[in-house]
């Protein structure tokens, strides 16, 4: 029996309400080319949650500017709502990070964060985010 708090996708839904580019990242892995995103200089004070679910996965305050192109958060704001699967696609070993709730790819989990705030950064695409500010 299914956890009870996990919501069933409609993929035929996700595609009718997500952008195109939206739907690549979420459910095929795509990833937004670096600068690009709408939330990579974002400094709103707010949650961001996953734009295929709406589960909150991270918030404002473990925002950072990492210099990679890419919104960047040193840990989520519920540990267990981000998955963390090994990724070895094109040609390397990476940690990616999925939604929890859904599956959606979120981006990658990196070792060069903030070594005062556990030293990990969480790589997320902004396609991947609706920012609801507080």
């Amino acid at each position: 029996m299914a956890d009870e708090t996990e919501k069933t996708v409609d993929e035929n839904e996700l595609r009718e309400r997500l952008t195109p580019a939206q739907y690549a990242v979420l459910r095929e892995g795509a990833t937004e080319r670096p600068w690009s995103g709408q939330y990579v200089d974002e400094h709103s004070d707010g949650a961001y949650h996953c734009a295929a679910c709406g589960i909150e996965l991270f918030d404002s305050g473990t925002k950072f500017e990492s210099g990679s192109g890419w919104p960047s958060f040193t840990e989520p704001a519920v540990a267990e709502a981000v998955e963390l699967i090994e990724d070895r696609s094109q040609g390397m070993v990476r940690t990616e990070a999925r939604c929890r709730n859904c599956g959606s790819h979120l981006g990658h989990v990196f070792d060069d964060g903030p070594v005062d705030k556990g030293g990990q950064r969480y790589c997320i695409n902004s396609l991947a985010l609706d920012l609801q500010q507080r």
